[in-house]
């Protein structure tokens, strides 16, 4: 009997490659396999068909639960009568319970078990973005607050829906940032279906709630019949409300509140549905070299002069122009010439941004680099980001030019609006092949550049007199090796950097313009009286979310390309 021992077989070629990839001390993971890859013959023929099918599955999965809410939606626009926004805020409330419970399930279950979290992705979630969640989910709550507060001073003309679905999103906001600040690096290793699929319920959550706030005018038309009701008060006439407000102060504290943090929460779904698919494409990765840190480019302000000085005169000035818009524009009586100003500091920015970018490419071609051709999914959604974002900009422009051109407006304001909106097109496009193109090249190696070291004198216990020579010296010091290490780069690198410079802070200011309330393409009146208040209302709520977005993921991608020049 000892004689006959069974054959031992012979490791699949699966199973070689397998060992071979995995990094020394955790070669016995067995990776599981799912009911995809057991029974159905088209997945069991490697992980990569596998990994297909998964995707494929979940990504099913979003798009019936997309189309089931926008069809919610659009009912909700066309016949108010039969689908009321409470009906569809009892869906996006089912669908908030169920990412919770999904995310609860995932940290206490999923990624604790056994080989869950082998590799971590270093390129996802960077601080920038993290930050960003941080801050949009902070107003977003504070957003849902306001609501609340509103709702229960108007109990008696309100529904409880009105208190519970806010109630509900700020759970749901605290439970997704959590999931994404601790654990959008993660390459989970075991439940790839599961995982998946809650991923994509996720995301096709957060597209339903950017799409339920983008087209949801009601609290603003019903704060438009409120200044309405005001102004019959004023008249002699009698008002046709019954629902009033007993405390107009925090009333109007409220209303103020809402309308200002509303492009805040759309900004967070949008970042909410870019960190997940990433998390989304990183299931099951399995990284080549996991124990190689990630080695950053480190981000210093040396070998930079006329950037940041253009860069910071454009800020000051853009800070100016916005506090006088924000006082002038917003009265009850909109002054034109705040318009005026508003746009001619744009026609006057937005060339001189442009040629920037231009010269920046050119200077890519010129330089030669070889191009990095690794797999990065971050990097892939960051070029998707920013072509996808900047439509919304753009969008809203060539809406503009359609408006002008057929109203054959020919006065100063709309000729500045027809320059505005052709030479933000225009830049938005420059500005895109400048960053797709220094995101693509490989990082420039580090100059060798000898640094001006002098030793100081060893200090004892006692505290060392610092007379004013020795204070110009240390300072005469820290300018000289400024001045070397500036020298010592290439000009071309001192041009990038140059140009990446004076774009971020640029694209910083136009960030804070839009997102802190200076909104004339709502406020000048010529769209919304060609397109209608509602039509006009949907198309600025598409695109305004989507251009600040843009300019904020511009400022990572240039940040990016200045370190690595």
């Amino acid at each position: 009997m000892s004689g006959n021992k069974a054959p031992r077989q012979k490791p699949c070629h699966h199973c070689k490659r397998r060992s071979a990839s995995a990094p020394p001390g955790i070669s016995t993971i067995h990776y599981e396999k799912s009911w995809l890859y057991r029974h159905c013959s088209s997945v069991q023929q490697g992980d990569r068909q596998a990994q297909k099918a998964g995707q494929l599955f979940s990504g099913l999965l979003a798009m019936n639960v997309v189309f089931l809410g926008s069809a919610f939606i659009s009912s909700m626009i066309f016949n108010h009568e039969a689908i009321t926004l409470a009906d569809v805020w009892v869906l996006l409330s089912i669908l908030k319970v169920l990412c919770v419970c999904w995310i609860i399930y995932y940290l206490l279950g999923t990624r604790r078990r056994l080989h869950a979290v082998v590799y971590r992705d270093a390129h996802a979630g960077p601080i920038w973005v993290r930050g960003s969640l941080l801050l949009f989910g902070s107003l977003s709550i504070l957003l849902n607050v306001f609501q609340i507060s509103y709702s229960a001073i108007l109990i008696e003309c309100k529904s409880g829906v009105d208190i519970v679905f806010p109630s509900i999103e700020i759970i749901f906001i605290c439970a997704q940032a959590f999931f994404l600040w601790h654990h959008s690096k993660d390459c989970i290793q075991v439940q790839h279906n599961l995982t998946r699929c809650g991923l994509m319920l996720a995301i096709a959550t957060n597209i339903l709630l950017w799409l339920s706030a983008v087209t949801n005018d009601t609290m603003h038309m019903e704060i438009e019949s409120q200044l309405r009701e005001v102004e019959q008060r004023f008249t002699g006439k009698a008002p046709t409300s019954s629902c009033t407000c007993p405390n107009k102060t925090i009333c109007k504290v409220f209303q103020k509140g809402y309308i200002l943090l509303y492009p805040f929460n759309t900004e967070y779904c949008l970042i909410c549905c870019s960190m997940l698919y990433v998390i989304w494409k990183n299931v099951g990765r399995r990284l080549s070299h996991p124990h190689i840190p990630h080695i950053k480019p480190n981000f210093r302000l040396q070998g930079v002069v006329f950037g940041p000085l253009l860069g910071a005169a454009s800020v000051i000035i853009g800070i100016c122009v916005f506090m006088i818009y924000q006082i002038q524009a917003t009265g009850s009586v909109p002054n034109v010439q705040a318009f005026v100003m508003y746009y001619s500091y744009y026609i006057v920015l937005l060339p001189v941004m442009s040629v920037g970018a231009v010269i920046g490419t050119v200077i890519h071609a010129l330089e030669k680099k070889e191009l990095d051709t690794l797999k990065n999914p971050t990097r892939s959604l960051d070029v998707i980001l920013l072509m996808g974002a900047a439509l919304g900009q753009i969008g809203m422009c060539y809406f503009s030019i359609v408006a002008i051109v057929a109203t054959n407006a020919r006065d100063l304001l709309n000729s500045l609006i027809l320059s505005y909106s052709v030479l933000l097109i225009f830049q938005n496009i420059t500005q895109n092949v400048f960053i797709i193109d220094g995101l693509h090249r490989q990082p420039s190696s580090p100059d060798k550049v000898e640094e001006v070291k002098e030793e100081r004198p060893h200090e004892g216990h006692g505290q060392r007199r610092v007379s004013v020579l020795e204070l110009g010296q240390e300072i005469r010091k820290v300018s000289l090796s400024y001045i070397h290490n500036y020298s010592h780069l290439t000009w071309k690198r001192r041009v990038l950097r140059e140009i990446s410079f004076f774009l971020v802070l640029c694209n910083i200011i136009l960030w804070v313009m839009p997102t802190f309330g200076a909104h004339p393409a709502f406020e000048n009146g010529l769209e919304k009286s060609f397109y209608g208040y509602s039509t006009w209302f949907a198309i600025v709520n598409f695109g305004l979310p989507l251009s600040v977005f843009y300019r904020m993921h511009s400022v990572g991608g240039l940040v990016e390309i200045y370190a690595t020049a």
